[in-house]
């Protein structure tokens, strides 16, 4: 693997891709150190003018997942080195990286793990069918045949793959449908948090200073439009900004190179492409610390020129607007009632409907949680039962199996008709900004509902548990469906905005652009830093579309479509003192009520701490029993246990046989495949099988 990647990429081709990268990486740092000041003066502006949106009617909690870890378990990985599927102990902490053990035995001891997984970037895939067909379209000009054979051969037919564009693709796979569902949907929900967690919306100049740099780095290249790559933490995006153009250069040039059959080539592309991908990220994290660190250290000095001149600074960025106006303004309202208006509203309604029908998931499953524990109450079944129903729904949000059916419903939104015409690459960035909306509106009723509940509890007993209970969830529902509405509709507006502000801005920048410059005449050169011709520009396009973006989205309330609120309905505030239960700790339900934790619950020891941490998904178990084979290993607490040491021994190490048919093509002598050989021990924790070949 070394000679492939070394061959190819050899000391003048490595130097080449350090200067693009560098050469990005400076062009980029131009850019930000110009959206930083733009940055800063709109937050200090915003600190002193004040203003904000609507107040939420739920509660909000600030570290949901403190002292939690997401899910662990065994699965068996494929390792590329020798071609074979090894049993690994996988643990997900909150972090949600997957941490991969060479058994839990080392993970309990705190050593370090074998590979960790940032998922930024990735896809979960379940199937080798989706792999394939991302796999095939890897090399220009090459047509592979259908039902073309995979380098690897998975040894079950489960098999689970994080698949990226440009880095190392992982592959794994679980011997029964119900775990290969589980690990698919935490998977999904490593891929989902990743993406979303390395831009802080809290970071009010670092974060739209970063966005904007990226868009705007972007739009100088032509690529105008969402873009699915803008993902992880600002050194990720940025090695994916330098991907962008040089990965398909590379493709192009070493591709006609590579030697062998198809499946030998797509495997040796993939090992190039990893190499070059890890050079371009590690050289984009330390000059993008700099960046940011010597941007920070002016910050200081801006923050207080800001704050003397605030005044003077907005006169004369009203001044400069109104001249860029007269010469914008025109040209794009005749744009927008061409080729904008007549596509508001099928667009509207296509983010619509499937985010509506995820919201109204989210709404059923939270309804349903809350069923199952009035049930239990209304059955007897003690505060000890309840504290565990509790327990349960604290991590609702972040069940991702039972989050599922949610997420399921947004994943059906479909922009065809409109991608090309308003440069949509793909909805993904949408769904996944919909489905991280739906996890936080869940967490914030499950949260203001235990506040309640233990508001209740503590003021009246535990008397008429299921009237507390009732009244509790009454109140939560109601707001939920508030909060919903609120949310839904800024999402609609800012969707809308991410659509089709792109769009106009590709169709005005030729006339418009060339103009700009003798506005920056009119800026005092003290002001010039935190005024920018160019941001102004976006800003008076954003504002001629705004307008009918909102009306858009009012319409729709109006009519009650979607169960949208109207913006003149304002919640009464039935609860004034609710927002000061925010400001208490979380409730510890397991320590209030004295249960015992949940069944199948798992509490993990977080690394070199000690410390323990309860999981949020639980192991997979059958009738209170481990599934015979299952890569989610639990030890059955059942009390009937084994007596005789025949089946102590059976239970430890049994052995099963599982016959994989070979095809004609998978007798010869085939280096790229690698199955299990004839005979060889599959190791599961403490089980093995084995694979044999059947002729």
């Amino acid at each position: 693997m070394g000679d492939v990647v070394s061959s190819h990429l050899d000391e003048g081709r490595r130097e080449m891709i350090t200067a693009r990268t560098r050469d990005a990486m400076k062009e980029f740092g131009d850019v930000y150190e110009q959206q930083y000041a733009v940055a800063l003066f709109n937050s200090v502006r915003y600190e002193i003018e004040g203003g904000g949106g609507t107040q939420s009617q739920l509660l909000h909690r600030k570290d949901p997942l403190a002292g939690r870890s997401i899910f662990s378990g065994n699965l068996f990985q494929y390792l590329e080195e020798n071609r074979k599927w090894r049993n690994r102990f996988v643990s997900v902490p909150n972090s949600y990286n997957i941490n991969l053990y060479e058994s839990k035995t080392a993970h309990d001891r705190g050593l370090h793990p074998k590979v960790t997984i940032n998922c930024a970037g990735y896809k979960a895939l379940a199937s080798m069918e989706e792999y394939m067909e991302l796999i095939n379209n890897s090399l220009p000009g090459i047509k592979a045949k259908v039902g073309n054979h995979p380098f690897i051969k998975c040894a079950t037919q489960f098999p689970l793959i994080l698949w990226h564009p440009y880095a190392h693709h992982h592959y794994f796979c679980v011997m029964t449908e119900k775990e290969h569902k589980k690990w698919h949907a935490v998977l999904q929900d490593c891929v989902r948090h990743s993406n979303n967690a390395g831009l802080s919306e809290d970071c009010t100049v670092q974060t739209p200073a970063f966005t904007d740099s990226v868009r705007l780095h972007r739009q100088a290249k032509g690529h105008y439009g969402t873009w699915d790559m803008m993902c992880g933490e600002p050194p990720q995006i940025l090695a994916n900004l330098v991907m962008e153009t040089l990965h398909p250069e590379l493709r192009n040039v070493i591709g006609p190179r590579l030697k062998g059959k198809l499946q030998q080539r797509q495997r040796n592309w993939m090992l190039i492409s990893d190499a070059v991908y890890k050079q371009v990220l590690s050289q984009t994290t330390g000059q993008y610390e700099a960046l940011v660190e010597a941007c920070e250290a002016q910050k200081s000095p801006l923050d207080a020129r800001l704050r003397t001149d605030m005044d003077q600074i907005i006169t004369s960025k009203e001044h400069v607007n109104s001249k860029i106006r007269a010469l914008v303004l025109p040209k794009a309202e005749q744009l927008l009632r061409t080729s904008v208006q007549p596509y508001i509203s099928s667009i509207l309604e296509a983010l619509m409907e499937p985010t509506s029908r995820g919201f109204s998931e989210v709404r059923d499953v939270f309804f349903r949680e809350l069923v199952e524990i009035s049930k239990n109450s209304i059955n007897g079944g003690g505060k000890d039962k309840l504290g565990e129903h509790m327990e349960r729904l604290s991590m609702l949000a972040f069940h991702p199996v039972k989050m599922q059916s949610c997420y399921e419903k947004v994943e059906e939104l479909n922009l065809e008709g409109l991608q090309q015409r308003f440069d949509v690459s793909n909805p993904s960035v949408f769904i996944s900004r919909a489905q991280i909306l739906m996890r936080e509106q869940m967490d914030n009723a499950v949260y203001t509902f235990e506040q309640l509940l233990n508001q209740s509890l503590e003021a009246q007993g535990e008397e008429n548990m299921v009237k507390t209970i009732q009244r509790c969830q009454d109140r939560v529902l109601k707001k939920y469906d508030y909060d919903s509405s609120t949310v839904r509709k800024k999402f609609f507006r800012e969707a809308l905005l991410q659509i089709i502000i792109p769009y106009m801005l590709q169709q005005l920048s030729p006339s418009c652009s060339p103009e700009l410059p003798r506005f920056k005449e009119l800026i005092f050169e003290d002001f010039s830093r935190f005024l920018l011709v160019e941001n102004m520009f976006e800003e008076v396009v954003l504002q001629s579309v705004t307008k009918d973006i909102m009306m858009a989205v009012k319409e729709a309330a109006v009519q009650r479509r979607h169960n949208l609120y109207r913006d003149s309905i304002i919640l009464t505030n039935s609860d004034p003192n609710l927002h000061l239960l925010g400001e208490t700790p979380g409730v510890d339900w397991a320590a209030k009520f004295g249960g015992e934790e949940p069944d199948g619950s798992v509490e993990a020891e977080e690394r070199g701490s000690g410390r323990r941490r309860k999981q949020v998904v639980s192991m997979i178990q059958l009738d209170g029993f481990t599934l015979p084979y299952e890569s989610c290993l639990e030890v059955p607490g059942d009390p009937k246990s084994p007596d005789s040491v025949n089946e102590i021994r059976d239970l430890i190490n049994p052995v099963v046989e599982v016959v994989l048919p070979v095809t004609e093509e998978g007798k010869k002598d085939n280096p790229l495949h690698g199955p299990p050989e004839t005979g060889e021990k599959l190791q599961r924790g403490s089980r093995s099988v084995t694979f044999t070949e059947k002729e």
